[in-house]
C-alpha cells in the first residue's frame, strides 16, 4: 500500500487485514514503538522522523525485512513502505531469497491539499494507535481516544510545516517507486484516495477480491 502521507493508508490496511486474514506491517508504527520502548533504532531514527525526514533506508530495510520473515503463512500488506527505490529494490532482493514476492501494488492517490487539511486535525492516542480528526472523525468526548481514555495528542510529523516537508518528500523519493514497480511488470492500481473512506475501501475491496479469486 502506497501513497501521501495523510492519504489514507492505515486506515484502509487496517481494513484489508480484517477482511482476508493478513498481518499489517507498518514502518511507521513498528519505528514509533521502537520510540517508545528507547530502543538504539528508535533513538536514531527520532530525529529523522520529528523533521519529516525519511528515516535511512538501511534501517528501515533491516527493520522491515526482519517483520517480513516472520509473518505467517495467510501473508502480509506493507503499509507505506517500501519508501525509496533502493528500498524497492532491496526487499525484492530479500523476498527472492525466501520464495516471496508482492502481488500487487495499490497506489491511493491524493491532492496535495487535501492531505493538509487532513494531517493539521489529526489526533493519535500514544497508548493504543488509534487516530482521530478534529472535523472528520472526532472522539466521542473531545480530545480523550474512546478506547481506553488516554488524552489524545498531535504527533509532532503532523504539523502544517513537517507536512509540507513530509510531502515534498514524498514527491521527490517515494512517487519514483510507483514507476519502479510499474517499469518491472508488477501489478500496479491507482485507487482514487481523495473520496470518502468508505468509497475507497470499496474500490480496493473490488480489486482484491479478484485477486483472491484466482
Amino acid at each position: 500500500m502506497l501513497g501521501a502521507p495523510g492519504s489514507g493508508k492505515g486506515t484502509q490496511c487496517k481494513r484489508i487485514v480484517t477482511r482476508y486474514g493478513l498481518l499489517h506491517l507498518s514502518s511507521g508504527d513498528i519505528l514509533r514503538q521502537q520510540r517508545v520502548e528507547g530502543t538504539e533504532l528508535g533513538k536514531t531514527a527520532r530525529t529523522y522522523m520529528d523533521s519529516g525526514a525519511l528515516v535511512p533506508d538501511q534501517i528501515i530495510v533491516e527493520m522491515m525485512a526482519d517483520a517480513i520473515m516472520k509473518a505467517p503463512d495467510a501473508g502480509f500488506v506493507l503499509d507505506g513502505f517500501p519508501r525509496t527505490v533502493n528500498q524497492a529494490t532491496e526487499l525484492a532482493k530479500s523476498l527472492a531469497a525466501a520464495n516471496q514476492k508482492i502481488d500487487v501494488i495499490l497506489n491511493l492517490q491524493i491532492d496535495d491539499q487535501l492531505v493538509v487539511e487532513r494531517m493539521a486535525g489529526r489526533r493519535s492516542c500514544p497508548q493504543c494507535g488509534a487516530v482521530y480528526n478534529i472535523e472528520r472523525f472526532k472522539p466521542k468526548v473531545e480530545g480523550v481516544c474512546d478506547n481506553d481514555g488516554t488524552k489524545l495528542i498531535q504527533r509532532p510529523d503532523d504539523s502544517a510545516e513537517v507536512v509540507a516537508n513530509r510531502l515534498e518528500t514524498y514527491h521527490l523519493q517515494t512517487e519514483p517507486v510507483i514507476d519502479y514497480y510499474k517499469k518491472n511488470s508488477s501489478t500496479v492500481y491507482d485507487i482514487d484516495a481523495n473520496k470518502d473512506a468508505e468509497e475507497v475501501i470499496a474500490l480496493v475491496f473490488v480489486k482484491l477480491d479478484a485477486l483472491a479469486r484466482g
